[in-house]
C-alpha cells in the first residue's frame, strides 16, 4: 500500500508526425516498395501509407460536425465497418515519436532503446520493424566438420533458402555411398559365411566373421555422416526479416550453445558440429533482436552481447564449463542485428554503461508516453484500437457505438489528467477481450454497452479487489468512521497499486516527554513518508503558541498493512490530525483528505486522485479536500457523482477551515495560521461555499 504522489510530466506528443513522415517519404520513392512480395502501392494506397496508418478508414459516413462526440465524428453502427490495416507499424496508435524513430532505425539499420510502463506498446513496435527491413538479405547458415580439428566446426553462410538444399545434396550423397557399401558388405558376408561353411564346415565361424565385418562396414558408415553439415540457422520459410523476443534468455539461448556427448569415443560420438545449437542473436541475423527488462540480463551476457553487435559475428561455445561442449568453438557466426532494448525506469539502473553507450552512440533512445492528448483524430484511432483488438483475436463479436463510446470515456479515466487518453494499451485491450467474452458467452451478435460496464467489474485488478475487500471488512468491524467529530483523528486517502484506493486513517496524539521533545510516526513509513512527516512537523512549530519541546507528538497510520505508507500525499492528512491534537479541536468524520505539504502550508498535487475520492465514496463518506492542481485529474465514476463533494484547496488553513468543527476556535486557528505563514486568502473557503469541478 503506498501514498502515490507522482504527479504526471508526460509531455504533450509531437503531432507533426504524420507530417514528417509524408514529407520523408516523398523524398524517399523506397520507403513504400512491399516488405513481404506484395504488390506495389499506387494511387490512394500510397497516400495512406504515408500517414502510416493516422487516417482511419470506414464504410459509414464521417461527419465534419460532430468531430467532438466521443467517436470523433465516425458515424458507424459497430466496428465492422473500421477497416484494420494489414501492417503492424500502421497499427500502432499513439506513440508517434517512437514509430517515427522505428522508421527511421529500420531504413538505417540503428539500434533503439524504448524506456516506458509496461503495454504501451515496445514489443508492438520492434515486431513492426523487422516487417520494415527487406528480406531479400536473409542469410542460411551452415556448420560442418572440420577434418584438421573436430572442436573447430567450420561456418559457411549462404542465401536464404539454399542452405536446405545444400543439407538434401549432402543426404543424397551420403545415401548413395551408403547403399553402395551395403551393397559390398553383404557380398563380402555372403562370401565368408559360403567359404566358412563349404570349406571349414563351421558355421559358427561364419557368423562370427560376418558379425564382425557388419560391425566393421557400420563403424566405417559413421564417417559419411559427419560429412553432412548442421543447418544452423535456416531462413526458408521466412516472409519478413527475423524477429527474435530474447526477453529473460538464459545464456545459452541468447548466445548459443554446444550440448553435451556422453559418449566421446569408442565410435559411438556425436560429431561436435551437430551439436552446434544457435543462440537469438543468430537467429536475428539479418533481423530485429528484442530484449525486454533488458537489466535482468546477467553482466556477463550484456558484455557478449555488446561484442556481438560491435564484431557483427560471435563465435558459439558450450556454456556449461562441465559439458564436454565446453571444448568445442564454432568459427564466428554472423549477428548483423538490429537491437531493441526495452524496459521500465529501472532498466536503465543495471543496464551495462557500455552496452547502453553502444545503443546510444549508433541508434536512438525513446521515451514512451503514458498518455496522449484527447482530440477528434485520437478518438477515431480509439475506435480502429478495438476493431484490431476483435480482429485479432478472430472470435469475439463486434462492437457496438455504444460499447465503443465506453471504452473510449475508460480510457479517458486511466489517463489520470483531463483531456487525456491512456496508451496502455495492453490493459485496455484486456477490457475489450472480456467484454467480447461477455457477448459472446450470450450467444450476441454484437458486443454492446452493458457488457463493457459488466467487463469493468470482472476485470478488476487484484489491487482493486483487494482494496473493495478492505473496505468492506473496515465496514464489518467498525474501523471506518464516517460520522461525528474526533480529536486528532482524520481519514486519509492511499493508492493500491495504479488503479485503487482505500482510506488510511491517521491518529495523533501530544504527551508530556521524558526527555527532549519529538515526533514519533508509526505504520511502517517509508523513505519519503518519513520525509514528509518532518516536514508537517516544521509547519507544526511554526504555528503553535506552545512550546511543544518537551512535548512528544505520536502519529499512527491505522491498519496501514505488510506494505506501509509510502510517498508524501498524506502530508495535509498528518498536519491537520496533529494541529487538531495540539490545539484540541475536534476534526469532522465524514471528510477525508488527500494532498502533499510544503513547508510553507501550501497544498501540492497528489497521484491517483480519481480512485482515492472513489474510495471514500464506497466508505460512505461525503465529502474529500484535494488539491487545487488535482481538480483537472478527476475522473470518477458516474455512479459516485452524487455521493461525494469535492473540496479543492490551495493552502492548510483552507484545510482547517473546512475539516476542523467547533466555530469560535477553528476561526481563531485559522486565523493565527493565516498571520503566520503570511498566506492572505480573498475569499472564505468552506463545504457550502465551494464547488465540485464537474467529473467526467
Amino acid at each position: 500500500m503506498s501514498d502515490n504522489t507522482d504527479t504526471d510530466a508526460a509531455s504533450d506528443p509531437d503531432r507533426g508526425g504524420a507530417d514528417a513522415d509524408e514529407q520523408e517519404q516523398a523524398s524517399d520513392p523506397t520507403v513504400d516498395e512491399p516488405t513481404n512480395g506484395d504488390a506495389p502501392t499506387t494511387g490512394d494506397e500510397a497516400s495512406s501509407d504515408t500517414t502510416l496508418g493516422s487516417d482511419v478508414e470506414v464504410e459509414g459516413e464521417f461527419v465534419e460536425e460532430e468531430e467532438e462526440n466521443l467517436l470523433g465524428g465516425l458515424s458507424i453502427d459497430s466496428t465492422a465497418e473500421i477497416e484494420v490495416p494489414d501492417r503492424l507499424v500502421d497499427q500502432v496508435i499513439g506513440q508517434d515519436h517512437a514509430r517515427d524513430v522505428i522508421k527511421k532505425a529500420a531504413k538505417q539499420r540503428r539500434h533503439v532503446m524504448m524506456i516506458g510502463s509496461p503495454g504501451t506498446g515496445k514489443s508492438m513496435l520492434a515486431k513492426a520493424m523487422s516487417q520494415l527491413l527487406p528480406r531479400e538479405e536473409l542469410q542460411d547458415v551452415l556448420v560442418y566438420h572440420n577434418p584438421d580439428d573436430g572442436n573447430e566446426p567450420k561456418v559457411r553462410t549462404v542465401p536464404g533458402g539454399k542452405g536446405e538444399q545444400i543439407v538434401d545434396a549432402h543426404k543424397e550423397e551420403a545415401r548413395k555411398r551408403n547403399q553402395m557399401r551395403t551393397f559390398l558388405m553383404w557380398i563380402i558376408i555372403a562370401i565368408v559365411i559360403g567359404y566358412a561353411l563349404i570349406i571349414q564346415g563351421s558355421v559358427l565361424l561364419g557368423i562370427l566373421a560376418a558379425g564382425v565385418i557388419y560391425l566393421a562396414f557400420r563403424y566405417g558408415s559413421r564417417g559419411s555422416d559427419a560429412m553432412i553439415p548442421n543447418l544452423l540457422v535456416n531462413n526458408a520459410s521466412q516472409k519478413t526479416a527475423p524477429f527474435e523476443d530474447a526477453t529473460g534468455a538464459h545464456a545459452g539461448a541468447l548466445l548459443g550453445d554446444v550440448r553435451h556427448d556422453p559418449f566421446q569415443s569408442g565410435g559411438m560420438e556425436t560429431p561436435s558440429h551437430d551439436r552446434v545449437e544457435p543462440g537469438a542473436i543468430h537467429k536475428a541475423n539479418k533481423g530485429v533482436l528484442f530484449v525486454d527488462e533488458i537489466n535482468t540480463l546477467d553482466i556477463r551476457s550484456q558484455q557478449k552481447l555488446m561484442t556481438a553487435i560491435q564484431e557483427g559475428e560471435f563465435s558459439i561455445t558450450g556454456q556449461s564449463e562441465r559439458s564436454s561442449g565446453a571444448m568445442v568453438q564454432t568459427e564466428p557466426v554472423p549477428t548483423d542485428f538490429i537491437m531493441i532494448a526495452a524496459g521500465n525506469l529501472d532498466a536503465m539502473e543495471n543496464m551495462h554503461p557500455a552496452l547502453r553507450s553502444r545503443i546510444k552512440g549508433y541508434g536512438y533512445e525513446v521515451y514512451m508516453d503514458d498518455t496522449i492528448e484527447d482530440d477528434p483524430e485520437m478518438r477515431r484511432k480509439y475506435t480502429r484500437f478495438i476493431a484490431q483488438e476483435v480482429e485479432n483475436d478472430g472470435r469475439l463479436p463486434h462492437f457496438t457505438e455504444g460499447a465503443i463510446e465506453e471504452i473510449i470515456l475508460e480510457a479517458r479515466r486511466r489517463a489520470g489528467r483531463k483531456g487525456h487518453l491512456t496508451l496502455k494499451l495492453r490493459d485496455l485491450g484486456g477490457l475489450v477481450r472480456v467484454a467480447g467474452d461477455i457477448a459472446r458467452a450470450e450467444d450476441s451478435e454484437f458486443t454492446e454497452r452493458s457488457d463493457v460496464l459488466q467487463a469493468k467489474r470482472r476485470s478488476r485488478s487484484i489491487e482493486q479487489q483487494l482494496a473493495d475487500n478492505y473496505i468492506e471488512r473496515r465496514k464489518d468491524y467498525e474501523l471506518t468512521v464516517n460520522a461525528g467529530d474526533v480529536i486528532g483523528r482524520v481519514n486519509g486517502l492511499a493508492v493500491m497499486g495504479e488503479d485503487s484506493g482505500i482510506v488510511l486513517p491517521v491518529m495523533a496524539e501530544v504527551a508530556p516527554s521524558q526527555g527532549p521533545g519529538q515526533v514519533i510516526a508509526t505504520g511502517q513509513l517509508q523513505e519519503m513518508a518519513e520525509e514528509a512527516v518532518q516536514n508537517v512537523s516544521a509547519i507544526i512549530k511554526k504555528f503553535s503558541d506552545e512550546d511543544i519541546s518537551e512535548k512528544d507528538v505520536h502519529i499512527q497510520f491505522v491498519q496501514a498493512g505488510e506494505g506501509g505508507v509510502d510517498g508524501d500525499s498524506a502530508s495535509i492528512t498528518v498536519a491537520t490530525a496533529v494541529i487538531s491534537a495540539l490545539e484540541n479541536v475536534p476534526v469532522e468524520q465524514n471528510i477525508a483528505m488527500t494532498g502533499s505539504l510544503s513547508v510553507r502550508g501550501d497544498v501540492l498535487p497528489v497521484g491517483g486522485v480519481t480512485h482515492k475520492i472513489e474510495a471514500a465514496a464506497k466508505s460512505g463518506l461525503d465529502t474529500v479536500i484535494i488539491p487545487e492542481a488535482n481538480t483537472q485529474d478527476v475522473m470518477i465514476e458516474e455512479e459516485y457523482e452524487d455521493m461525494i463533494e469535492i473540496v479543492p484547496v490551495s493552502h492548510i488553513s483552507e484545510v482547517l477551515e473546512v475539516a476542523l468543527s467547533g466555530e469560535p476556535e477553528k476561526d481563531s486557528l485559522v486565523d493565527r495560521l493565516k498571520s503566520i505563514t503570511g498566506k492572505a486568502l480573498d475569499h472564505e473557503v468552506g463545504r457550502q461555499g465551494s464547488s465540485s469541478p464537474s467529473p467526467q
